[in-house]
């Protein structure tokens, strides 16, 4: 029999230690050292065998030249979702372990079954540790009809799964979650860091020795991490942020990690009865159409990933009556919004130091591009001034610390994103127009340089 050993974990990194310990040496983090019973082998491998006398197994793996391994073309399933391909970067890969996180309640689980039964030439496994059959199928039901090759498992045991999928031989596996399996070859509870390790590192076995595509979906801790140790992380290939506001109904789906594509790709879905709907144009749904033109708003023309995105940027200034001025940002970081608050004092010429900046990206989107500065800019400033911008006029820019309105990548797209929705006017940074020519599009192209020319054209 095996004998039982106790080890510490940190339920932050991932962390070993053989005793308890009150600060991680790896992440630095405090309090997170739990215990867990782990089996041991009685009979180990002597560790006073050399490496080599080490006698290889008939059969098993050589090591072969680079020059001897077929590349051939990479092959991707395709799935009826546009926006997964595009974050997976053009499909999915045969082989591929995914690790899908997010909120409670975000719409994970219903994402995943939506593709699951979208995926009607490929048998698909949806394995549930976490819902009961009959709870599966109301929601299926709400989703979409069935169809014959989808199957579902109710089991958190890995070794009763693995039974389960040789007889079922799946295309594609889904597991919800990973925090709810339990691998009998460890004695520590389900959710735990080296059940989690363990069962994580089987998937991976699995798909990389059958070549089916496996999406692990994991739960996140307060902190907005990833449960679990950092190493499931590094064993994925690919690592999908679910994210967005339970009081909005857009959701984004972003890369953090991806071996087969880009990271800085995002798709956009909008939460329905009948599931997530794909978001086509969201550019459109993003500027809210208004009759009346107010002051502290202004169009800002982003990028994420290979998208273009015209988002509204709000803002209002007004006179603190508290001792100290408040300084709010929703969706924008808030030491950009100080930086840009400064540049303004300094460059400019206006007194923040007694107002009261809130800050907010409309349809609750985080946006990190730094091209949004000059929008953040412009809506300060006639938020400041109570005089609305122009309308159909849209910005992007960068602004650096003396007040300069730097150049931004892939301009192009930023313009014809912005004539394709009807607007008249694009502010832009004037070196940008190096390379670029403005009468290929149907659009005015405004060039600036300085912070105060931004002002002198729109709010003065």
């Amino acid at each position: 029999m095996a004998k039982s050993k106790t080890v510490f974990f940190c339920q932050n990194c991932g962390y070993e230690s053989a005793k308890w310990l009150g600060k991680c040496p790896s992440c630095q983090e405090w309090n997170t050292f739990v215990e867990e019973v782990i089996s041991k082998d009685p009979s180990p491998v002597s560790s006073s065998r050399d490496w080599t006398t080490y006698a290889p197994r008939p059969g098993s793996t050589r090591t072969v030249p680079l020059s001897q391994v077929s590349g051939g073309e990479e092959i991707r399933n395709v799935t009826p979702d546009q926006e997964l391909n595009r974050v997976l970067g053009g499909g999915i890969v045969p082989g591929s372990l995914v690790l899908v996180a997010g909120e409670p309640g975000i719409g994970k689980s219903t994402l995943f079954l939506q593709i699951g039964l979208q995926m009607s030439g490929l048998t698909t496994l949806y394995i549930s540790g976490e819902e009961s059959e009959q709870q599966i199928r109301m929601r299926a039901d709400r989703i979409g009809p069935p169809h014959e090759q989808f199957y579902l498992l109710t089991e958190t045991n890995t070794q009763v799964i693995f039974e389960e999928i040789k007889k079922v031989r799946p295309g594609l596996v889904i597991v919800d979650s990973i925090q709810t399996l339990h691998t009998p070859y460890i004695e520590s509870s389900p959710g735990t860091v080296s059940q989690i390790r363990e069962c994580a590192a089987e998937f991976q076995r699995f798909a990389k020795s059958t070549g089916t595509p496996v999406f692990l979906i994991g739960h996140i801790t307060k902190e907005g991490s990833i449960a679990g140790p950092k190493i499931l992380e590094h064993m994925v290939d690919t690592v999908l942020q679910f994210e967005g506001d339970q009081h909005y109904a857009f959701r984004i789906l972003r890369t953090t990690k991806n071996r087969f594509g880009s990271t800085s790709e995002l798709g956009i879905y909008e939460m329905t009865g009948a599931g997530l709907r794909i978001v086509a144009n969201p550019s459109q749904l993003l500027i809210a159409q208004r009759e009346e033109i107010l002051s502290g708003t202004a169009i800002a023309a982003t990028l994420e990933g290979l998208r273009p995105l015209l988002v509204e940027v709000q803002a209002l200034v007004t006179p603190s009556v508290y001792g100290t001025p408040q300084r709010t940002a929703t969706g924008f970081d808030s030491r950009r919004l100080q930086l840009l608050l400064a540049v303004l004092e300094k460059r400019g010429g206006f007194h923040f130091g007694l107002k009261d900046v809130f800050l907010n990206i409309a349809g609750g989107l985080k946006i990190e591009d730094p091209s949004i500065d000059l929008a953040v800019l412009c809506a300060l400033l006639s938020s400041y001034e109570d005089l609305p911008l122009p309308p159909h006029t849209c910005f992007t820019g960068e602004v650096g610390l003396s007040g300069e309105i730097r150049a931004v990548g892939r301009i192009e797209q930023r313009i014809a994103e912005a004539a394709k929705l009807g607007f008249e006017k694009i502010v832009i940074s004037r070196y940008n127009l190096k390379g670029l020519q403005p009468s290929l599009f149907p659009i005015d192209i405004v060039p600036v340089a300085k912070v105060e020319a931004v002002y002198e054209l729109f709010l003065k």
